[in-house]
């Protein structure tokens, strides 16, 4: 019996020593943020901070000294998230605040909280999103991803921006993705009514995301706010909670995503990177991968497009 399985046992000590020898090379060629900088006296927004990337982004920031608001959807899942930042940093402060980006209202709601005790923002980080799902539409009427990658984090700057400048020199970081390239922007059926697909509307709102983060440069550059559009590459994450894949399927998958993708700790990398640099101090409207400067699509730099987005955002939100 023992003869029959050998080979099987050889083909699964090889595909495991495979994946292991993958994820060394991916390690290597991951940058990690190794700057001392401090952001002791900053105060922090990080959206979807209770996991993922999001969570991963708030630990640094925090170990670094920050005043780090958690703006999260579920309450209890950041009080588990605070729990297993504090088992990784003792410094800074942690503050939860309920957001759910799919409500309007929400969004609304946590910013007159926001306005209300915090004197002063020095970075804003949109992290949050979702990937696909099934064809969902929001209580304000909107298609769920175009909701939550989208107008909910337009509404949230728009309503914080002031402060943002009053606080100047400020930073807000907008989580894009290198998919932003095949997404596009139908104005005419923005909630792809009739001609929903899980992946293309990630893509567009990616798209979105960073035809905002350009707009935004625009119309805040010179007023002290610096914008910084990041791709964290593709992260092993609870980004595709709403896909519903078989368990038996991810669990199969798992040492494959591991040994391929990156971790929220080197998905983060990037974000911190653009949250604390000094180097990168006043620069703004740039794509950051990998902690570097990258090019942007002309996808991304139609500024009749940007524009066109930003009042039709404008109008959705009522901001």
């Amino acid at each position: 019996m023992m003869s029959y399985l050998v080979p099987f046992l050889g083909v699964g000590v090889a595909v495991a020593l495979s994946l292991w020898l993958i994820r060394q090379y991916r390690n290597y060629t991951i940058t990690i943020y190794l700057s001392s900088v401090t952001m002791e006296g900053k105060t922090v927004i990080i959206t979807g901070a209770n996991s993922g990337i999001g969570k991963a982004t708030a630990t640094e920031l925090a170990a670094r000294g920050a005043r780090v608001i958690m703006a999260v959807r579920d309450l209890e899942s950041g009080r588990q998230a605070i729990a297993d930042i504090r088992e990784r940093t003792a410094a800074g402060e942690l503050l939860l605040k309920r957001l759910d980006l799919a409500s309007l209202a929400c969004v609304r709601a946590f910013c007159a909280d926001v306005l209300a005790t915090e004197p002063r923002i020095d970075v804003l980080v949109n992290n949050a999103g979702v990937y696909g799902g099934p064809a969902t539409t929001t209580e304000d009427g909107f298609e769920y991803n175009l909701a939550v990658n989208h107008l909910g984090h337009f509404l949230l700057t728009r309503l914080l921006t002031e402060r943002l400048v009053e606080s100047a020199p400020s930073r807000v970081i907008v989580v894009t993705s290198s998919l932003y390239r095949k997404g596009i922007v139908d104005f005419d059926n923005l909630n792809m009514v009739g001609a929903y697909n899980p992946a293309k509307a990630y893509k567009n709102s990616k798209l979105m995301n960073s035809l905002f983060g350009r707009e935004l440069h625009r119309r805040t550059c010179e007023r002290g706010v610096s914008t910084y559009l990041v791709h964290p590459g593709i992260v092993w994450s609870g980004l595709a909670r709403r896909v519903n894949t078989p368990r038996i399927i991810r669990l199969l998958f798992r040492p494959l995503g591991l040994a391929l993708l990156k971790t929220p700790f080197q998905g983060c990398q990037t974000s911190v990177f653009c949250a604390v640099d000094k180097s990168i101090e006043g620069v703004s409207g740039k794509y950051y991968g990998n902690c570097r400067e990258e090019p942007l699509d002309s996808k991304a730099l139609d500024s009749d497009v940007t524009k066109r987005l930003w009042e039709v955002s404008e109008k959705l939100t009522g901001c």
